[in-house]
């Protein structure tokens, strides 16, 4: 029983993290990529057709799949035609991997 109530508080700790992290992710996001993204991850569909791309949805399995690495990258040094994003701290970068996570498709 004492094993399970440790676990209990543990998961309500994981939890708390989560959604601390939640917002500050989501407003980096709102801040540097929905413009382009949009507030799903879906992609501006105006923005794809101006620059003659497609623009995988942020939880597809093409984009889940990569590293968090490589979503960093991808944001801080540009990938294709998408821009580097400059007006991101390092910290936001992360919470931004973090965020576009929550897009996974289920």
């Amino acid at each position: 029983m004492r094993g399970l109530s440790h676990f209990g508080a543990l998961l309500i700790g994981l939890s708390m993290v989560v959604l601390a992290a939640d917002p500050e992710g989501k407003a980096a996001f709102e801040k540097a990529c929905k413009s382009c993204h949009g507030s799903n991850g879906e992609g501006n569909p105006k923005i794809a057709q101006m620059m003659k791309v497609t623009m995988r949805p942020l939880g597809s399995k093409e984009v889940q799949a990569k590293r968090d690495a490589d979503l960093k990258k991808d944001i801080v040094k540009g990938n294709g035609k998408m821009k580097p994003v400059t007006r991101l701290s390092e910290k936001e970068v992360g919470e931004v991997v973090a965020f576009v996570r929550t897009f996974a498709t289920k």
